[in-house]
């Protein structure tokens, strides 16, 4: 079917509602992480937990990796519908626990909740497009549901700075609560019923076990008071993820695919570059508008999108180099990650010691690493995996982000407590100190690079 038939078929009175439903989906996921960085200075400052601040992001993500990895088999032992019905009430329970948090214990726990609300609801809402649209249009609802990301750049900030500006950051969980319930209604209403199936494979729950205790261990390193105890809680976390990493070469349930700690490989090597890139970065989502505001006395809704401009920077460079030709990725995967590597020095002086517009330009520049160098990784990583782990390759991509994310953003919050923010972001300190919280995981940068520059030469 061609494409210009295909628009029309698309916006089809009875398939545009399945769209929306889609959309909708996706949206809860993510419009997620911008709104609550918008309003989380916010959060802070009414219910304190300034010392869990990279909690916030973490929790959420590790919510979404227990998700992204159970999906599967709740949707085949479930049925779709029932599936993502449950997805729905989790979610909506998790941002209602962060509307009703009275501190900020409760706040996390409620965020984990929603993230494993979101990370199922969005791995189900990729199941669900096989079930409600013919196969001729599976290209195109792929590409448009593409566009909801970026969306979500634009909006994201607006909708957190919105409540934040006025005073009501709950309102933007309760927000999404609404509209989990819609989502819930639309799901009840729109997915055909299935028959339940028994799920082959088993959830790798010691690798997951794993993860979450090293990422758990590491983000505890900035909440104990011993600078000993801290340092062992952070080598303890480190080794916890290690050994994350050799168990899931030894059993056939795996969360990554065995080759993922083989250097020799160009699986190995993307996925190391993405765990490394998104752990070196994270920090500024999560600090970055506490520093913005703090330092440039700016509104919430204007620290907000100075901090989108890493989610534009992608969005538009994986626009621009879509069409490149295969023999230019290499070329491709070192100057995206050279750039992130720029661009992540440079945002550790800008948001510490730097200007607004500066500022806005070096996230900028982190965007536009991402987004020169993503596509290509991801590609690179499952065409190197053995026919037999390709499906496996193709859910790490998304799995080792999130694994990078949780892991930067705890090892953020542990830095920010030891260089003094547990109680609050002052200029003085940020100016004297901040730029050793954001230049610490220069370094991972740094290994992405070296890594990509073995990986082009492939």
């Amino acid at each position: 079917m061609s494409s210009s038939a295909d628009r029309p078929a698309l916006l089809d009175p009875q398939l545009l509602p399945r769209f929306a439903l889609l959309c909708l989906g996706i949206w809860l996921n993510a419009a997620d992480t911008l709104v609550t960085a918008t309003i989380m200075p916010s959060v802070a400052k009414e219910i304190g937990g300034y010392q869990y601040f990279g909690w916030s992001v973490a929790a959420f993500l590790m919510g979404s990796i227990l998700a992204g990895a159970c999906s599967g088999k709740l949707s085949i032992a479930l049925g779709l519908r029932q599936a993502a019905m449950l997805a729905g009430v989790a979610y909506a329970i998790g941002c209602a626990m962060s509307a009703l948090a009275p501190e900020f214990i409760t706040f996390v726990v409620g965020r984990l909740v929603q993230g494993l609300g979101a990370g199922a609801v969005v791995a189900l809402c990729y199941v669900a497009i096989t079930a409600l649209f013919p196969e001729s249009l599976w290209p195109r609802v792929y590409g448009a549901i593409a566009g909801v990301w970026g969306g979500a750049t634009l909006l994201g900030p607006l909708v957190g700075g919105l409540f934040a500006q006025a005073g009501f950051w709950r309102g933007a969980f309760w927000m999404f609560v609404v509209q989990a319930i819609v989502f819930m209604i639309a799901v009840a209403v729109m997915l055909p019923s299935e028959k339940r199936a028994e799920a082959r494979n088993r959830i790798p729950g010691l690798q997951l076990t794993l993860l979450i205790v090293g990422v758990s261990l590491i983000g505890a390193a900035g909440i104990v008071s011993s600078p000993v105890l801290a340092g062992v809680c952070a080598l303890l976390g480190v080794i916890g993820m290690g050994a994350m990493l050799v168990a899931n070469g030894r059993t056939r349930d795996r969360l990554l695919p065995r080759a993922v700690a083989d250097l020799t490989t160009a699986t190995g090597l993307g996925l190391l570059i993405m765990f490394a890139c998104e752990a070196a970065a994270i920090g500024f989502t999560v600090y970055g508008p506490a520093f913005i505001q703090a330092r440039h006395a700016a509104s919430p809704l204007m620290a907000g999108y100075v901090t989108g401009a890493i989610a534009a920077g992608w969005t538009i460079c994986a626009l621009l180099v879509g069409g490149l030709p295969q023999a230019r990725e290499g070329l491709a995967i070192r100057a995206g990650v050279g750039t992130l590597l720029v661009g992540v020095i440079w945002s550790a002086w800008a948001v510490t010691r730097g200007g607004l517009i500066e500022t806005g330009i070096a996230f900028l520049v982190i965007g536009c690493g991402f987004g020169l160098c993503w596509a290509f990784l991801a590609r690179q990583v499952i065409a190197a995996a053995p026919p037999e782990e390709q499906a496996l390759a193709s859910s790490a991509v998304p799995t080792i982000q999130l694994i990078g994310g949780a892991a930067g953003s705890a090892a953020a919050g542990a830095m920010a407590n030891l260089l003094g923010f547990g109680h609050g972001v002052e200029p003085a300190a940020a100016y004297a100190v901040g730029p050793w919280l954001f230049g610490a995981f220069a370094p991972l940068a740094l290994v992405a690079f070296a890594a990509a520059w073995r990986m082009g030469r492939r």
